[in-house]
């Protein structure tokens, strides 16, 4: 029952609180670096980090997403074996969601089940199937309505 106490929540509201839930999802994740967690981890001038990491990004090597001011990359999105420069394979699938997702809407699809991976994350998954998640990827933005 409807009363003035409880009234119906709309499909607008309902959709911000489950996104305000899955960015936080996201960023307790521990997928995330800030600039400085990559200047660290990758131990580079702050100079040259910034600036790579902007190249990087511009170029679409990796994706990053901003939460109060601060930008975020993803962890996964980089190869420590080549001094944590990014993964050709992030290339390849932030081309193909690029065309409809921002960097938040691919974190949430990096980071979200997907029924073309069997419920896996295609975080999880494209560095050893990276066919699958491609092709996972072209559904997602043919599925898109915009």
């Amino acid at each position: 029952m409807m009363s003035a106490q409880n009234p119906p929540r709309s499909t607008l509201l309902r959709e911000a609180v489950l996104v305000t839930k899955g960015k936080t999802r996201i960023l307790n994740s521990g997928d995330l670096l800030t600039t400085l967690d990559f200047i660290e981890l990758a131990q580079l001038d702050p100079t040259r980090a910034t600036l790579q990491l902007e190249e990087w990004k511009l170029t679409g090597k990796i994706f990053a997403i901003t939460h109060e001011g601060v930008e975020y990359f993803p962890i996964y999105g980089f190869d420590p074996a080549a001094g944590y420069s990014p993964r050709p394979s992030m290339r390849e699938v932030i081309t193909i969601l690029g065309s409809k997702k921002n960097g938040w809407g691919m974190a949430f699809w990096f980071g979200s089940s997907n029924s073309y991976l069997a419920g896996r994350m295609p975080k999880d998954v494209f560095m050893e199937n990276l066919g699958s998640v491609l092709e996972a990827a072209k559904d997602e933005v043919t599925s898109l309505p915009f």
